[in-house]
């Protein structure tokens, strides 16, 4: 199989414990878009807090994109342009507010590329750190936010935290996608709205073939991008679960686990018809 296209999940998939590109992942993505392969970022990540990353690997140079918010926006890398975006409307959202208060976790989300939560807390200072985006703690949630969101989080420790996911998926399974992308990291984001649809959009428009895919990620909120991907590729540190729906395990994320994959797939069988 010839691939056209790899997508990448970041934190803990693309990038190391310590945030950055290795050197040996970047050489290798760097050729696999020489050799015309798609790189296209899909990360849970605001869209800002994804531009660095897109710059590093030159994206807009070669016409790519990033799927940020779990897949609810798309955007044109060159151009700037936003291909699909989804929202969650203000009753939407005070409502997953009441159900943060009921379940004792705390929620975050974001407007006008701040950090906007009631209650600052060691979570949402994660997502600060991560993100790059300042946190405005208000006084009022519901009062603040007034207009459309792209998504909302819950966060709290692991342990409590799947619990409230598992209640919350059935109690919300006809109105939201609910996904974890860390252990203390609950989205949510308009019913459908996942990477792998937000891919199926992409590959439409491009004329690519989802057979021609390899996505690779790490946590729950990949695994839609995993089924749905012809080469579906879970990182050597992803939990068991994820591991036995991917069709490929590659190594570690600090063990250059996204460099392999290309090599493996992508740059060898290529350098072998060459040969």
């Amino acid at each position: 199989m010839s691939y056209k296209m790899i997508v990448l999940d970041m934190d803990d998939t693309l990038l190391s414990d310590d945030h950055t590109i290795s050197d040996a992942t970047k050489k290798a993505l760097m050729l696999a878009q020489e050799n015309g392969v798609k790189v296209v970022l899909a990360s849970g990540r605001p869209t800002y807090a994804m531009q660095d990353a897109a710059k590093e690997l030159k994206l807009a140079e070669y016409g790519s994109y990033i799927l940020s918010f779990n897949g609810a926006k798309i955007t044109n890398c060159k151009t700037n342009e936003e291909l699909f975006s989804s929202t969650l409307s203000p009753e939407t959202v005070h409502n997953l507010f009441d159900l943060s208060q009921r379940e004792n976790v705390w929620i975050h989300t974001y407007m006008e590329d701040e950090i906007i939560t009631q209650q600052n807390n060691p979570f949402t200072e994660i997502e600060a750190q991560i993100t790059g985006l300042p946190i405005k703690t208000v006084t009022d949630f519901k009062q603040t936010v007034t207009t459309p969101v792209v998504k909302v989080l819950m966060v709290k420790d692991e342990e409590h935290l799947k619990e409230v996911e598992a209640k919350l998926q059935e109690e919300l399974a006809e109105h939201l996608s609910v996904m974890r992308s860390k252990p203390f990291f609950l989205e949510f984001t308009e019913l459908g709205v996942t990477k792998g649809t937000s891919l199926a959009i992409l590959i439409e428009k491009l004329g690519i073939t989802r057979e021609e895919v390899i996505a690779i990620g790490d946590s729950y909120n990949d695994v839609a991008m995993i089924e749905f991907a012809g080469l579906g590729v879970a990182m050597g540190n992803a939990p068991g679960d994820v591991k036995e729906l991917a069709d490929y395990v590659t190594d570690t994320n600090n063990n250059d686990g996204v460099a392999k994959v290309i090599h493996t797939f992508i740059l060898d069988p290529v350098t072998t018809k060459l040969v």
